[in-house]
């Protein structure tokens, strides 16, 4: 029998995951969801999709609804998703999963409660490159990571629109671009648990409430401790969207460019591991990771696997967010308490 998928909201990332969705087999998209009745149809249009609604209440209300992408706008995260949730419909809902923490610990309680999957899209989990350099971690081969540096910054460039608008979005470049670096970081050390934050957060390069400019160093309770820079229309970068670098007591890795680097300090040499990957790519956030993750997203509904990054994963990244505000706002460093 199909999964019978439905998609709330239709813009640009929401055409990425009905793409993924529409490539795999026994897969029906057949519900969208958008407050927009002409965006709403173009892109019902273009995917074949024959139900169509202005509220996901009423799409739920007429059932027949296994699934559904939830990639509104932050605000709509955690109401479109506790409602498909207590209707027994899985979601893979957007990353940041919700404005704040107390709103996706709601999300994680509306799952647990009713037995329905959640997923949490942090899409760089699925990346091949990410792969690699994590199988690298996991077999040793860098040692015990001490610490990590990741960026998720727009240069030269910034989005419009609700993203620019606390109200809708909840936080500015730090909770739309930093939680990539924050996630990509943490999978990559194996998902510890945060312990503190100190982060500066400021807004240089536009007129709106919400942040382009951040900064934050995160302490795990491994031990390791990351550095992380994010931000809109920066004028440089260290690295792309999800770029990491690792320091290992054995070693160097990184992503973007992908390899390790492993001194031999008897011979006095440095063994450059190139994964074969070229640098910079044609294309940095390709369709082919968004197919992956949609593809694993299906098979846990299948299977009734509990999906990783879930809510869980979600949960700790927002606490994350939560605390780097605050600790800007304080000054100070804030500890995580779980």
């Amino acid at each position: 029998m199909a999964l019978r998928m439905a998609f709330a909201g239709v813009g640009y990332i929401a055409r990425v995951h009905a793409k993924a969705a529409k490539a795999i087999e026994d897969v029906d998209l057949v519900a969208a969801v958008n407050h927009r009745n002409e965006t709403l149809d173009a892109f019902a249009d273009e995917f074949g999709i024959p139900r169509r609604y202005t509220r996901i209440e009423d799409m739920l209300a007429d059932g027949d609804v296994d699934a559904v992408i939830v990639s509104t706008p932050n605000y709509l995260h955690a109401p479109q998703t506790i409602a498909a949730l207590e209707a027994g419909v899985h979601v893979m809902v957007e990353k940041p999963m919700a404005m704040n923490a107390p709103e996706a610990e709601e999300m994680v309680e509306a799952g647990e409660r009713s037995g329905a999957l959640l997923m949490v899209a942090h899409c760089w989990r699925f990346d091949r490159e990410v792969l690699w350099l994590k199988e690298q971690v996991d077999a040793g081969r860098i040692g015990r990571i001490v610490r990590t540096t990741g960026y998720g910054v727009h240069v030269h460039w910034g989005p419009g629109g609700w993203f620019t608008e606390k109200r809708f979005a909840g936080g500015g470049s730090l909770a739309d671009m930093g939680i990539h670096a924050i996630d990509t970081a943490r999978f990559l050390l194996g998902d510890p648990e945060p312990v503190s934050v100190y982060a500066r957060v400021g807004t240089y390069f536009g007129d709106y409430d919400v942040d382009d400019t951040d900064v934050m160093i995160i302490q795990w309770d491994n031990g390791a401790f990351s550095y992380i820079e994010s931000g809109w229309w920066q004028p440089h970068s260290d690295g792309p969207e999800a770029a990491t670098r690792l320091f290992g007591t054995e070693g160097y890795g990184s992503v973007l460019p992908t390899l390790l680097e492993l001194p031999n300090r008897k011979e006095k040499r440095v063994e450059v591991v190139e994964s074969g990957f070229r640098f910079p790519r044609e294309d940095h956030g390709d369709q082919r990771m968004y197919d992956e993750q949609m593809r694993y997203f299906v098979e846990s509904v299948r299977i009734g696997r509990k999906p990783v990054p879930g809510g869980d994963e979600g949960l700790v990244n927002m606490r994350i967010v939560d605390a780097a505000y605050e600790s800007a706002r304080t000054n100070r460093v804030v500890e995580i308490k779980t």
